[in-house]
């Protein structure tokens, strides 16, 4: 299927991540049978059957009535790749740079809070997978391990710190400071979040583990939010529950910041990181990365969060197109929200984006089995990038362009729809 002696792979400057599909071909030859189904949907329905219902709604959860969400996936649709043939695609080069890291492919782990309702072990394997492919791992906030910990995980792998920012500037640069004293050398400001948007599951089942005492360990082991439960009299270890809370409620505070702190911020980034990239995260009209730029940022995030905050809301792949139409060339644009493949990268690289970050997949690899499950998932995703750069006649990143895609008019359904996926 992908012989293991081709005599190009040595040749090869990124490993042959296509190999992974002959060695699940390979494993019944051996008495054993590959992971498990990585095909987007049934992830999903294992996932489910994994989770807790409190773990199954918070993780699938999207606002409102899941319009979003369902935009998201309809606007990967109207795209279609021109595959190319007879092109020289042995030595394909699957690597990009990002933020000054050579990295096996521009995909990268997407910060996702509280995955210790995922797995009892958290972001950890999460972490150390993201090491081991050499992909890109963003830590959030709403971490559910320390920062510390996360980081000696991750060992020597490329790393970001998603913040959600505290109305507490102590708060604030305590964060910042351990973030980078522990190797996450990008700062990312998730823009969209100031509280969670209304999701009818987690609300009507009162779902929220930072309430229950679950997931609070990021904020607890900091010694400025420490001094904080200090003067408000909480003990964590008694009171779990209020401790917790007094953490989101500095995170997810529901206190909206405006462009007016972002001058602060950024310039608060730089000293602490020696001038290391900030970015936003969640942009998606081309006013606001306008506004990124005018405000000294070295990149954004297009993303809508995965559909998560605002229901009814443009899709993140259109606002994509018109974000690197109007700035493209002007800062470093990256992309999530509702990746679900190989395929749906490509499009999001042809459309302008020069990094993609994937998010609900490893969380379903995570439910499932760990830290296996993590690597089966990326290792999978890998795979499927690196045999459709085969198949498709990319020999390298820089050839995916605008011009690879056929694209069709925004012709969505005005009806009433569900997305499985």
């Amino acid at each position: 299927m992908s012989d293991p002696q081709n005599p190009n792979i040595a040749k090869r400057s990124t490993p042959q991540w296509g190999l992974y599909q002959r060695e699940n071909f390979w494993k019944p030859n051996d008495g054993e049978v590959p992971v498990f189904n990585t095909e987007p949907g049934k992830l999903e329905e294992l996932a489910k059957d994994k989770l807790t219902q409190g773990g199954w709604f918070y993780a699938s959860s999207n606002a409102g009535q899941s319009y979003t969400h369902l935009a998201n996936r309809q606007a990967f649709f109207r795209h279609r790749i021109i595959p190319r043939q007879l092109v020289d695609t042995n030595l394909r080069d699957t690597s990009t740079t990002i933020f000054g890291h050579k990295v096996s492919a521009p995909i990268g782990f997407a910060p996702i809070g509280i995955n210790k309702i995922y797995n009892p072990a958290g972001e950890l394997p999460v972490a150390k997978v993201a090491k081991e492919l050499n992909l890109p791992y963003c830590l959030s906030t709403a971490g559910s391990n320390p920062i510390e910990a996360v980081a000696k995980a991750n060992g020597e792998g490329p790393r970001f710190y998603q913040l959600y920012m505290p109305h507490n500037d102590e708060l604030t640069v305590s964060l910042l400071k351990r973030a980078w004293n522990s190797g996450f050398d990008a700062c990312f400001l998730t823009t969209d979040t100031w509280q969670l948007g209304w999701r009818h599951d987690d609300v009507a089942t009162g779902n929220y583990a930072f309430y229950r005492g679950i997931g609070a360990d990021l904020g607890l082991s900091d010694p400025v939010f420490q001094k904080i439960l200090a003067e408000h009299g909480i003990d964590p270890v008694k009171e779990p529950e209020r401790a917790g809370a007094l953490w989101i409620d500095n995170v997810w505070h529901g206190r909206a910041w405006s462009w007016e702190k972002m001058p602060w911020l950024i310039k608060t980034w730089k000293e602490i990181s020696g001038g290391r990239p900030f970015c936003l995260k969640g942009i998606q009209s081309v006013e606001d990365a306008k506004r990124a730029i005018e405000v000294g940022c070295d990149g954004i995030v297009v993303s809508n969060h995965a559909g998560r905050q605002v229901d009814g809301a443009i899709a993140s792949l259109d606002a994509l197109e018109n974000i690197v139409a109007a700035v493209g060339d002007k800062t470093y644009i990256m992309y999530d929200s509702g990746i679900r493949g190989a395929s749906d990268v490509l499009k999001a690289l042809a459309l302008g984006a020069k990094f993609v970050f994937v998010g609900r997949l490893w969380v379903w690899g995570l439910s499932i089995m760990g830290e296996t499950g993590v690597r089966h998932v990326m290792k999978s995703l890998l795979a499927d990038f690196d045999i459709l750069m085969n198949v498709g006649g990319f020999q390298n990143i820089e050839q995916i362009k605008r011009d690879v895609l056929e694209s069709y008019p925004k012709g969505y359904a005005m009806i009433a729809e569900r997305s499985k996926l």
